[in-house]
């Protein structure tokens, strides 16, 4: 097994998957993730711009509502024949996961010798995960770091994609992040990924998807150059990271349907009198995302602050 590393920031190897278009043999695309991050995106641009290039393509995914907050995946695979739409273990040439644990937990499926998995350094922990509900108890949820999994790929990534397009004004573009670092790894023109992402995006965000794209190719660049002497720190599971929980409610996308007051195990949520969603116990919550993933109208978002700049926050 090659020794190339998990690059979190600092250096790592160049992507070295083969020229599709040079292969005779269907190339395979394993993307997963939690539902709501955007997985069959990725693959349905993916296996657009494939097909468009002339090669014949095979797709196959789980997904639908039922799935928000579940494990969702999508396999690619195109090529000059396609016959069957699934990847078979130990046969995906690429791993792109959207979700920490997600990512680890398909690594079978990864080719053992040449694959590479690129991994955004999102975790989102399930509520039933918690062994206690107070913030940062410990979890049952992975702890291998980026260094650990190192040693079980022979390339990978760990990119804060989540991170990045929150900078960028647009969570919801870490999935066109991690499409950037991906269109490092296959031999198609850049134009023609820009254009296929802009087609699959809705309209009045093309200009930040194209943005994000742009960006999870530059991370790649950036992984290829040295680190600084300092480094950067290495990743630490969420349950190691002191953190405080804060609510985001969008009143205007409220709906008052109730569920997340229903379904909050802490009771930590009511509705106001304007029928509108909010916070009525912050010193309860846990930060356990159970009323972010179940809302159907995206209107709630957790953040889970390091406590110190939490504290910071507060004071000001």
């Amino acid at each position: 097994m090659s020794d190339s590393k998990l690059a979190s920031g600092e250096a790592g190897e160049a992507l070295a998957a083969p020229a599709p278009n040079a292969r005779k043999t269907p190339f395979n695309v394993l993307i997963v993730g939690v539902g709501g991050q955007g997985v069959i995106m990725v693959s349905k641009v993916l296996a657009a711009l494939a097909q468009w290039r002339g090669f014949e393509v095979k797709q196959s995914e789980v997904h639908g509502m039922a799935k928000r907050g579940g494990s969702v995946f999508s396999h690619v695979r195109f090529g000059e024949r396609v016959w069957s739409p699934t990847i078979a273990k130990g046969e995906a040439d690429v791993l792109i996961a959207l979700e920490w644990a997600e990512g680890l937990r398909w690594l079978p499926y990864l080719k053992p010798a040449t694959g590479i998995f690129i991994c955004d350094t999102k975790r989102i922990v399930p509520p039933f995960a918690c062994l206690n509900r107070k913030p940062g108890a410990p979890m049952r949820y992975s702890r291998e770091t980026a260094e650990q999994v190192a040693n079980y790929v022979a390339e990978g990534y760990a990119i804060d994609a989540t991170t990045m397009a929150e900078e960028l004004g647009n969570e919801r573009a870490a999935n066109v992040v991690l499409l950037g670092a991906l269109s490092t790894a296959l031999d198609f023109p850049i134009a023609d990924w820009e254009s296929t992402v802009s087609e699959f995006v809705p309209k009045k965000t093309i200009a930040v998807n194209l943005e994000a794209f742009r960006l999870g190719r530059t991370w790649i660049a950036e992984a290829r150059s040295p680190a600084p002497a300092n480094g950067s720190p290495p990743l630490l599971p969420l349950a190691e990271v002191p953190f405080t929980p804060r609510l985001e409610i969008n009143a205007a996308w409220c709906k008052s349907c109730d569920i997340c007051v229903k379904m909050c195990p802490e009771r930590c949520l009511r509705l106001n009198d304007d029928r509108i969603a909010e916070l009525a116990n912050p010193e309860k919550c846990t930060g356990c995302r159970l009323c972010e993933w179940l809302c159907p109208d995206y209107a709630i978002r957790v953040h889970l602050e390091a406590q110190g700049k939490a504290a910071e926050e507060a004071a000001r």
